[in-house]
């Protein structure tokens, strides 16, 4: 009910779509009633919390996140990865549908999911379906079982049984989602030009770095774009870390191509020239790339070319990143940070001039948008009462072993920095504080909305 409140949350700052104030949030029955002028009478039988000058934020969404269970729940499962979530001010993720066993490539295999899921998660969590070579029959009954949308890959994807699409089974997916106007979200760097880049093994990071050449990733956006405006279909761009495609994604975007893209917070918060040879936990796919490259990342996010900012959370067991043997080359690619996205991102806009609300807007709308989530990623009138609670000029060092992620291993690993998540809130309850879950598993299990995405 319009104006009803059970609970009050007051803050100083309180990032809104109009920018950040200080305001009152009123809620009841888990939904947003109300952003109040700050300091207003509590309602008669209303709780209050006061949070001081600690900053009131939407909860984030991450649209990125690979869960990997059933099937390798020794590399993370959804009690690990939903806690991680919610301790790092996450409140809903979209599950990547490969690195399970089996992946999200049939209405089947999703049930298998679901179930596997259902009452061991501590955010609301929805599933990606897959486009794989030979599912095309498959598209339509996951698209009505409720998926975000498909992802496919266009070099080997890591594990068998999530093959790639060849160019013909690219167009001929595309062309099939566009009868529903379903989206397809891309992993995009060209097999081609990986094939044919140095391959040296070993633990020199310039010599892995030189294996992922930035030109793979432009040449597959670049025919990807060229798709996706002669079928006038929708496409996603994942994991972006080559500035080179900035101009073509931009100008496509200028045109009316129905293109989005995202990037991660490893390649706008490390750099390519502070990798230790042997450092395998920094192995990703694309690659961490150079600073002047993320200079031009950071411009892209900031002129809206880049559309959200996602974690590309893919973990694996310790032992599978080669830490031993330090070799690049054979090692799993895959960046540990779902709980670290907030604090690693925010510690990077800060030094560069932008604000709490612009990390809002990139982490928490921008996703929810992608996903076609009207009910999330904003501090406003209806929206789910889902919440971060930050304090932005506190700073923390990362020790893996106080992570909720399953294995112990991160990039960020030993770095300082700013901004502690004080506590999440999903519909209006806490699910963490200080860094740990409050509770018996909350969140639910959600679908594309009717007509979204």
């Amino acid at each position: 009910m319009k104006d009803a409140a059970e609970l009050i949350l007051r803050s100083r700052r309180v990032v809104t779509p109009e920018g950040e104030r200080p305001a009152d949030v009123a809620v009841a029955d888990g939904v947003i009633t109300a952003v109040r002028p700050y300091d207003s009478a509590v309602p008669d039988g209303a709780r209050l919390t006061d949070l001081g000058a600690d900053v009131l934020l939407p909860g984030l969404v991450d649209t990125h996140v690979h869960i990997n269970d059933p099937g390798r729940t020794e590399w993370e499962g959804f009690a690990t990865a939903t806690a991680a979530a919610a301790a790092g001010g996450i409140t809903t993720l979209v599950d990547m549908p490969l690195n399970s066993i089996p992946p999200t490539t049939t209405t089947a295999h999703l049930t298998v999911k679901q179930d596997t899921a259902r009452g061991r998660v501590h955010t609301d969590v929805g599933f990606w379906g897959g486009a794989v070579p030979g599912n095309l029959k498959d598209l339509q009954p996951l698209h009505d079982a409720g998926v975000f949308g498909f992802k496919c890959f266009l070099l080997p994807s890591g594990v068998d049984e999530f093959p790639q699409l060849s160019p013909d089974g690219l167009a001929d997916a595309l062309t099939e989602l566009t009868r529903f106007d379903g989206l397809l979200i891309v992993h995009a760097e060209d097999p081609g030009l990986i094939d044919g880049a140095p391959r040296r093994g070993g633990p020199r990071y310039a010599d892995f770095l030189a294996s992922r050449p930035r030109a793979a990733e432009d040449t597959a956006i670049a025919g990807l774009i060229a798709l996706a405006e002669r079928l006038g279909a929708r496409v996603h761009v994942l994991h972006l870390s080559s500035s080179g495609a900035l101009p073509l994604i931009a100008a496509a975007k200028r045109s009316g191509v129905r293109v989005t893209v995202e990037t991660c917070p490893h390649f706008l918060t490390l750099t390519a020239e502070e990798v230790p040879d042997g450092a395998t936990e920094f192995k990703c796919c694309p690659p961490i790339r150079e600073a002047a490259n993320q200079d031009l990342l950071w411009q892209a996010l900031a002129d809206g070319t880049i559309d959200c900012v996602v974690s590309d959370h893919s973990p694996s067991t310790v032992d599978l990143k080669n830490r031993d043997t330090g070799d690049f080359a054979t090692a799993w690619g895959g960046i540990s940070s779902l709980q670290l996205g907030l604090p690693a991102v925010w510690t990077e806009a800060r030094r560069r001039g932008h604000t709490v609300a612009d990390v809002a807007r990139w982490m928490s709308t921008g996703p929810a948008r992608l996903a076609g989530l009207t009910a999330k990623g904003a501090v406003a009138e209806g929206h789910d009462a889902d919440f971060a609670v930050l304090a932005p000029e506190e700073t923390f060092t990362v020790d893996p072993a106080h992570l909720h992620h399953r294995n112990p291993i991160t990039a960020y690993a030993g770095k300082t920095l700013h901004g502690v998540v004080r506590s999440t809130w999903l519909r209006g309850e806490p699910v963490a504080r200080d860094g740990r879950v409050t509770g018996e598993p909350a969140g639910r299990l959600i679908e594309r909305p009717a007509g979204g995405s």
